[in-house]
């Protein structure tokens, strides 16, 4: 297969990151860490493939992931877990909308709220 025919594959595991509820970058991008300029230069990975970003997603159809070492929310603040938890599981949350959406502008997918810290960089 041309790999223009494949979809995104995993910087980690080089498997084709085939859905969107399986996809850490477009994750990123609907919580406004991705500028929509950089989407397609940016390396993609499975969510499984980044358990540092997705053990904050609490929801009953993603199985838990547990991340280890010093980025294990284990070992994290509780108030700072709680808080990712909220906000990366919203994230989730809007990626199961997209999925179950069609016709949808990429312009469209991010959480709406106020700008994240990728967007205040250098400003």
């Amino acid at each position: 297969m041309a790999h223009c025919d494949q979809g995104y594959l995993c910087a980690v595991c080089g498997g084709e990151v085939e859905h969107l509820l399986e996809s850490d970058l477009y994750l990123r991008y609907v919580l406004g860490e991705v500028d929509p300029e950089s989407l397609h230069r940016s390396p993609e990975r499975h969510l499984r493939c980044n358990p540092a970003l997705s053990q904050f997603i609490v929801h009953d159809s993603f199985a838990a992931a547990v991340a280890d070492g010093p980025f294990a929310k284990a070992g994290l603040d509780p108030s700072y877990v709680a808080d990712e938890e909220a906000r990366v599981t919203a994230g989730y949350l809007r990626l199961v909308e997209l999925a179950g959406r069609a016709g949808a502008s990429i312009l469209e997918y991010p959480l709406p709220g106020p700008p994240s810290s990728a967007d205040r960089v250098g400003g």
